[in-house]
């Protein structure tokens, strides 16, 4: 009807990738789902509206009560607001959602969402914006004129149709209240009772105090020509001439699809709808629900309202969460590595590496970040070269023995330590080389934004140059690698904890994947216009056991580039 047009469930959906995964997924096109959308789309997130295009208003021409939009075509408010959403990113698709599921521990503990045509997405927030269906009454000839001259709701109808003969067919004794309100639009109004009689003596003394009619005998016909209404006839054969007849049907919430979260509901006067809070959040804490799927007799401003605020409440909810995750992120990496150092003898070799000391001879000196410096092989290197250094490290411990080194080899005054976590640390100061040496982690750590934020710090002319390992095959697995950690280098040079030591409390930690030099510079996306590859190459050179007696030819990975 107009004035309500909340969202229903979807029809059909080309199929997606099963690999998607979404911030967020509003089920339901209409006013609630895209005011959820847009504002969860400026904030920047990653939104996918599925859309069945029929709104519960979709019988009607124009709606009223919209503050800017009075009179529109309610299907020409949805265009609008697609277009608006669109603007943002937001993608919407036709389709319906059959099955909402929890995702588990192993898929990030999001939702799965099943659609109508087999895809499935993965999403850490929904946002069910589904609406309802009128069931009417079984009344020949009601049904085919809902929307046009039977209708629902005063305050989006009762203008176009104030001072005429009005009718009000009641389906239950909360329909009464819609009697006496329709007195103000018209001093005709006829009130249909059949469906609560006996009526209470008070009740209808009341009612007609102010003129109402009341016919207690059932409505068996609806007349009219075409959508227009005429009158209705009753059981006994009476004919009541009527320009409009209004009626409220039972409203059906289309939330079916998420019975399987055994989300928490409600008893209220228009039936079993889902329990939420005041900002749409159901017993489910990744799980809105908004509009007229919780309040039946929400009018379009209403769930616009509703559906903005779910929105913007979606959105903080996850940007909590990503503080939490970063945190716990920066702590295990921290305690990992801290562990690491703490737990052990210095294994600081006091060499640079060699592949990074053969690049950086190339360059003029100048300033230097040396990113995960460990225990300041590189570090203390570059500073006997001339340049000053900036060392990062996340162990408070390897740093302190970086810099004990450096004091002990009368280049301290040369470099800047600071145990810090890499994914936090910032700066304001620039560089002319940023080195980064064996950056892996067992835990887990966002390498390449690392990278990419440090590359930023890089002067005009500057260079970034990163160093890797690259196992290409087993036959460039060193021997004394474990068998259990294929991606592992235990060099007692001072990145060896880089390399994958892969215990932690006495399980196994995996590495992550390590790049080609083309898959790094991939991974960095930096603008090709802004960048010069110098380097992108594997270098074999022979490295030392962790005994100090094995001896294997290792590759490394090598990428140097220059900010133009």
């Amino acid at each position: 009807m107009t004035g309500h047009m909340d969202d229903e469930t979807m029809t059909e959906n080309d199929t997606p990738d099963p690999t998607e995964t979404w911030d967020a997924v509003v089920v339901g096109g209409g006013a609630a789902g895209l005011a959820a959308a847009l504002m969860l789309g400026r904030a920047r997130r990653r939104v996918l509206v599925v859309d069945a295009g029929e709104p519960r208003n979709r019988d009607a021409a124009h709606m009223h009560g919209v503050l800017g939009h009075d009179g529109i075509d309610p299907a020409d408010l949805v265009a609008r607001g697609r277009a608006e959403v669109a603007a943002y990113d937001v993608e919407v698709r036709a389709g319906r959602v059959d099955l909402v599921e929890r995702a588990g521990p192993e898929a990030g503990d999001g939702l799965l969402v099943r659609l109508g045509a087999g895809g499935v997405v993965r999403t850490r927030a929904l946002v069910a914006a589904t609406g309802i269906t009128d069931v009417l009454p079984e009344v020949p000839g009601l049904a085919e004129r809902w929307g046009a001259s039977v209708l629902h709701c005063p305050y989006c109808h009762g203008w176009e149709v104030r001072g005429r003969r009005l009718g009000v067919l009641l389906t239950s004794p909360a329909s009464l209240h819609q009697a006496q309100l329709l007195r103000q639009w018209s001093d005709d109004v006829t009130v249909l009772s059949a469906a609560v009689e006996p009526l209470e003596e008070e009740t209808a003394r009341r009612l007609r105090s102010r003129g109402v009619r009341l016919v207690a005998e059932p409505v068996v016909e609806v007349l009219g020509e075409g959508r227009d209404l005429s009158g209705v006839r009753t059981a006994a054969g009476e004919v009541v001439a009527l320009d409009a007849l209004f009626t409220a049907g039972r409203p059906l919430p289309h939330d079916a699809f998420l019975d399987g979260l055994d989300l928490a509901r409600e008893d209220g006067p228009f039936g079993s709808v889902l329990a939420v809070d005041p900002t749409g959040r159901t017993s489910h804490g990744r799980v809105w629900a908004v509009g007229n799927v919780v309040q039946p007799m929400a009018n379009v401003p209403m769930v616009t309202g509703a559906g903005a605020m779910t929105g913007a409440f979606v959105n903080a909810v996850l940007v909590e969460e990503e503080f939490d995750a970063a945190e716990a992120a920066t702590q295990r990496v921290t305690t990992h590595w801290e562990d690491w150092y703490a737990g052990s003898a210095p294994l600081w070799s006091g060499r640079v590496n060699a592949t990074t000391a053969d690049v950086v001879a190339t360059l003029p000196v100048g300033e230097a970040l040396d990113l995960g410096c460990g225990e300041g092989g590189d570090a203390v290197w570059l500073a006997e070269q001339g340049w000053r250094v900036t060392a990062v490290d996340v162990s408070a411990t390897a740093v302190a023995r970086g810099a004990a080194g450096a004091e002990q080899r009368g280049v301290a005054e040369r470099i800047d330590w600071h145990a810090h976590d890499l994914a936090s640390w910032r700066t304001e100061q620039t560089f002319d080389l940023v080195t980064a040496s064996f950056l892996h982690s067992e835990v887990e750590l966002p390498r390449a934004e690392i990278l990419r934020r440090a590359a930023g710090r890089l002067r005009p002319g500057g260079h970034l140059l990163l160093v890797s390992h690259v196992f290409e095959s087993d036959g460039d697995v060193p021997p004394w690698a474990s068998a259990r950690r294929e991606q592992a280098d235990h060099e007692p040079h001072d990145h060896a904890h880089r390399h994958g030591h892969g215990h932690e409390d006495g399980q196994d930690t995996a590495m992550p994947e390590l790049l080609l030099p083309h898959e790094e510079i991939a991974a960095l996306t930096l603008d090709p216009a802004d960048w010069s590859v110098e380097l992108s190459e594997l270098r074999p050179r022979e490295a030392t056991g962790p005994d100090g007696v094995q001896r294997a030819v290792v590759k490394d990975g090598v990428v140097l580039l220059r900010r133009r």
